[in-house]
């Protein structure tokens, strides 16, 4: 089947679709509050999954409240902010604004906040933290989710937590309110160890420690929580070792791309030579420095292939000083801050898509990717061959960290027009087949009825 009629097919199902998600089931429409302690989707991958599924469930007309700190979400809202009483109408989204602090923003990172800042304990406490190394925003968000969500009791029907996994969001619905469901999208265990077998000396290893103290917090609020979402097979596995949280606990509902935006478009010209990878940060589990290496290997047969990089270049970190090492600082562009519309175009433009990281929970950037059709050079960490599909029919893949694999892929892709054609439309019909932001709103409301009919059975057990 082509990659236009499995897109019709979906059409087609669109209404079938509806009926087995809620809104159109017979039971009355939800109303969630989605909870996000970092939203901006140019922040990483959790800003974009509640961007994405904050719209589809909408569109499926359950009430979606995003209640967020900074950097705040950026959402297809109705352009109206929830207020203190009133509730947005039905398949709608609206933002509720619980700010922080916000003491990593730009351009004074760490910042030392007035004492006209301060409003109450929690902020001493995100501050006190700060100043000991430690990163508060998970436990700080909980603690004043807690405290908004108790003042609104009745106003939703179920809370949806975005990974933050903070003591506050304990308690059950007698303290939230409503029934918990979490999203765990991999455990933030992974990138504490990846950054520790990265750091240099001592020193670096205590600061490593020191930051990711709020895991200790995450694990033991993991292996309480009643419902656990997760993305993929591999984040499943990863939370059950790491976190130690009951497998019968944990439900996978795939995400995926925005397959209306992410599409081919013939009319986009392909630029000889450019290969797109998208890296959230210059952290040791992007695999970027991977990448940089490939580059400079893949250029002694392809001297026009450059590399575009969507995201924040850190002008000190591994990256640049392999950058400078290779001498390719005319073959490396970091672009950062473009528009949706615009970051399509660009992958569309690119000969080659790459995802190098060493794990991922399931790597939008691929799925991404794939739907416009752009053939894939990704990795086999974590997740990644779950969304990416076996090598050489839908991508060609290779094992982290392995910069001579990813040269020879590279080159390989580089060279063979046909490959590049036979593997972009392969991934473009793997994603509209599996990987679609309306087959991820319409699980997560299945499993948001089953936590709201536990809470209830609860209930009335207790009662009797």
């Amino acid at each position: 089947m082509t990659a236009e009629a499995t897109e019709a097919s979906l059409t087609r199902d669109r209404s079938s679709l509806r009926d087995r998600s809620g809104g159109g089931d017979g039971e009355r429409p939800l109303r969630i509050a989605l909870l996000t302690y970092k939203g901006n989707p140019f922040c990483g991958g959790q800003g974009v999954y509640v961007r994405h599924l904050s719209r589809e469930l909408a569109r499926l007309g359950h009430t979606v409240e995003v209640i967020g700190a900074q950097p705040y979400p950026v959402l297809d809202t109705d352009d109206a902010p929830a207020g203190p009483q009133a509730s947005p109408a039905p398949g709608r989204v609206t933002l509720t604004e619980l700010p922080s602090l916000d003491l990593y923003r730009q351009p004074d990172p760490f910042r030392t906040p007035g004492r006209d800042e301060y409003r109450d304990w929690i902020d001493a406490l995100e501050v006190g933290t700060m100043w000991t190394g430690g990163f508060p925003e998970p436990l700080t968000f909980s603690l004043r989710a807690r405290r908004h969500l108790a003042a609104h009791r009745g106003r939703f029907d179920v809370v949806h937590d975005n990974q933050t996994l903070g003591y506050g969001l304990l308690g059950g619905p007698g303290v939230l309110g409503a029934p918990l469901v979490t999203t765990i999208h991999h455990p933030i265990t992974v990138d504490r160890q990846l950054e520790l077998d990265a750091a240099p000396d001592w020193k670096r290893r205590a600061s490593v420690r020191r930051w990711y103290g709020f895991t200790r917090m995450q694990k033991r609020v993991a292996r309480r929580l009643p419902s656990v979402l997760t993305v993929s097979g591999s984040s499943r596995q990863e939370i059950v070792d790491h976190l130690g949280v009951d497998p019968g606990r944990i439900h996978v509902v795939h995400i995926g791309a925005d397959t209306g935006l992410f599409s081919p478009d013939p009319a986009v010209a392909e630029i000889p030579g450019r290969i797109v990878t998208t890296s959230s940060a210059d952290v040791p589990l992007k695999g970027l420095v991977h990448l940089v290496e490939a580059l400079a290997q893949v250029r002694t047969d392809h001297p026009g292939a450059h590399l575009v990089v969507v995201g924040k270049r850190a002008e000190n970190g591994p990256v640049a000083t392999a950058i400078r090492r290779h001498g390719l600082e005319g073959a490396v562009e970091f672009v950062k801050g473009i528009t949706d519309r615009e970051l399509v175009d660009l992958v569309r433009s690119a000969q080659i898509a790459c995802v190098p990281s060493l794990y991922e929970g399931f790597s939008l950037p691929a799925a991404e990717a794939m739907a416009t059709g752009t053939p894939l050079v990704a990795t086999t960490g974590g997740a990644i061959p779950e969304v990416a599909g076996p090598d050489g029919e839908t991508c060609l893949a290779v094992p982290p960290g392995d910069a001579g694999a990813l040269a020879a892929a590279l080159g390989r892709l580089l060279g063979d027009q046909d490959l590049r054609r036979r593997l972009g439309a392969a991934g473009r019909e793997r994603v509209l087949a599996r990987f679609t932001w309306r087959q991820a709103a319409i699980g997560t409301a299945e499993h948001y009825r089953r936590a709201i009919a536990r809470a209830g059975a609860a209930r009335r057990a207790g009662g009797a």
